[in-house]
């Protein structure tokens, strides 16, 4: 009996492994996070919320449709919190820092919203461009005086760059 529920968990762990080396590959992934779905989202969060109430309203009459409706205002609410909440944070922290530009840069890709950089960072970033102006340009620098300029189209992450400072001649030879 023993032996028996030895032998399922190997084969399921083989089963795991096997399904860990099928699943997407880094192009795939890559391809998925350069997918821009904003224009979508503008008509499908509204229409999903359309649908949610009207269904609601078939299934549990008015009282479905109130339902429907706070579960739809709390979720606003929760969006506002942790928006006001990453905005308070970046305040507290000095203008255009990060505490390390390369990490920064591993962790960026395209179609990120300046929301979701501005919680990597944990900071505002300088503004490089005037305010209006599209892109907008943005830069975090770090204590070893690397720097990631970011280039936001429309809110979203359009390419980066990373600067680093050539090293000191005494600090290479020793």
């Amino acid at each position: 009996m023993v032996s028996d529920t030895v032998s399922l968990l190997q084969n399921a762990g083989d089963a795991k492994a096997a399904a860990f080396s099928v699943g997407p590959t880094a192009a795939k992934i890559d391809a998925m996070k350069t997918l821009n779905l904003a224009p979508f989202q503008r008509f499908l969060v509204p229409l999903g919320a359309l649908v949610l109430i009207v269904l609601a309203y078939r299934s549990y009459g008015w009282a479905g449709v109130a339902a429907a409706l706070g579960a739809l205002v709390m979720w606003a609410l929760l969006h506002f919190t942790r928006m006001l909440q990453l905005m308070q944070r970046a305040a507290q922290r000095p203008k255009g820092f990060v505490d390390s530009a390369v990490m920064l840069n591993a962790k960026l890709h395209v179609g990120m919203t300046l929301l979701q950089v501005l919680a990597l960072t944990r900071a505002l970033g300088e503004s490089i461009t005037s305010q209006g102006e599209q892109p907008e340009v943005f830069c975090w620098r770090d204590a070893s005086g690397s720097t990631v300029g970011c280039e936001f189209h429309a809110g979203r992450l359009k390419s980066w760059t990373l600067v680093r400072p050539p090293e000191c001649e005494a600090d290479a030879a020793p």
